[in-house]
């Protein structure tokens, strides 16, 4: 399964648009494989994004904001809950991915 991080390139939003690059740059820095989609340039993308969000996880008015992550078609989370993960070092299971390999530790 590939990762998918649902983005919208023209975000009026600062706080969106650093939140999106603070998911893409974790990603690109830690060599996690993943495809960015912009929402705000395919229509039938951004309501796959829409439809697939649990219940629970969309905002009481409107529509839920980028950066959405998913693993194929299983919903991973939001920017805060991909910041929990960050903070937790949780980073690999909340993507639904193996964990990291383990590089060997040099004998001291």
């Amino acid at each position: 399964m590939v990762i998918r991080v649902y983005i919208a390139s023209s975000s009026g939003s600062l706080a969106v648009k650093k939140n999106q690059q603070a998911v893409v740059g974790f990603l690109e820095a830690n060599r996690i494989s993943f495809e960015e989609v912009d929402i705000t340039m395919q229509e039938e993308q951004r309501l796959w994004m829409y439809q697939n969000i649990p219940a629970e996880k969309r905002p009481e008015k409107g529509n839920p904001l980028p950066p959405q992550i998913f693993n194929g078609a299983d919903y991973c989370g939001d920017y805060e809950d991909f910041f929990q993960s960050k903070e937790t070092n949780t980073v690999f299971s909340f993507l639904r991915l193996n964990s990291k390999p383990s590089v060997k530790d040099s004998e001291s």
